[in-house]
């Protein structure tokens, strides 16, 4: 009875993974089938605060990728400044860039503690099915290759963290708002962007402490940039005004009226 509820689970998880995920949904349903089953993948729960690998290590390599089907967001810390320099939420994968396949084979960096900021719910795909459904599917490989693509994209967004902290900070939502537009996972049905994104991300992927991110949060909202919702947990960020928040990413210091720090 307990393997066949276990079995019930990951048939759960594949099927969501073959429905929402931005690598695997729309693929066809005869290679889906033909990879993707209960037998080849692993459901693994990562638990928040605990290291999950560490990326751009010298001459290695993984040997799955991940995809988030719950929980999240998973980041990856910087060092020796302990900034995120990535955040990847439910219906994304990671791992690409240190897998050893297409662009995985030249991405080089630094290395850099990936970890579940919250715990997470996966599924670990083999090197070996990843690699045949990019040999087989086209559309499988144009997804691919944009996910790095939106890396690079995302980093450069953090590049122009401007020491101002409305830019600072516009320049990390206007990162999330690309990205999750691009893999398909926002904005929600109300056209509003809402974003699992703690303090402590903002601080440290803008490079700021908690109480000016507090403040710069309250002065969004005030504007109408952003909105809080009641009976929401205080960890999400809901963007009611993409193109406000555009003209703040872009604007100089004497552009930003409601800021009162000169």
């Amino acid at each position: 009875m307990r393997k066949s509820a276990s079995e019930s689970k990951k048939l759960e998880l594949i099927e969501s993974l073959t429905t929402r995920n931005f690598l695997f949904k729309d693929l066809e349903q005869s290679l889906l089938t033909k990879y993707l089953t209960s037998e080849q993948l692993i459901i693994e729960k990562l638990y928040s605060n605990r290291p999950v690998y560490t990326a751009f290590r010298n001459d290695a390599s993984l040997e799955y990728l991940y995809a988030i089907v719950f929980g999240g967001p998973i980041v990856v810390r910087s060092t020796p400044l302990d900034r995120f320099i990535a955040i990847t939420y439910p219906n994304s994968c990671f791992g690409m860039q240190n897998l050893a396949l297409s662009f995985g084979k030249v991405s080089r960096a630094f290395p850099s503690l990936v970890e579940a900021y919250k715990t997470a719910d996966v599924v670990k795909i083999p090197l070996e099915i990843v690699k045949a459904i990019h040999q087989e599917s086209e559309l499988f490989r144009q997804r691919y290759g944009i996910m790095f693509e939106l890396q690079e994209k995302f980093q450069y967004h953090l590049l122009n963290c401007s020491t101002y902290p409305p830019q600072a900070v516009a320049a990390l939502l206007r990162a999330l708002i690309y990205q999750e537009r691009e893999l398909g996972n926002q904005p929600q049905d109300d056209g509003v962007f809402v974003f699992d994104l703690p303090i402590e991300i903002i601080a440290k992927a803008c490079q700021l402490n908690h109480r000016t991110v507090e403040q710069v949060l309250k002065g969004m909202t005030k504007i109408g940039i952003l909105k809080s919702p009641k009976g929401i947990q205080n960890d999400l960020v809901h963007v009611i005004n993409p193109e406000e928040l555009k003209a703040v990413y872009g604007a100089t210091r004497d552009k930003v009226s409601w800021w009162p720090l000169r």
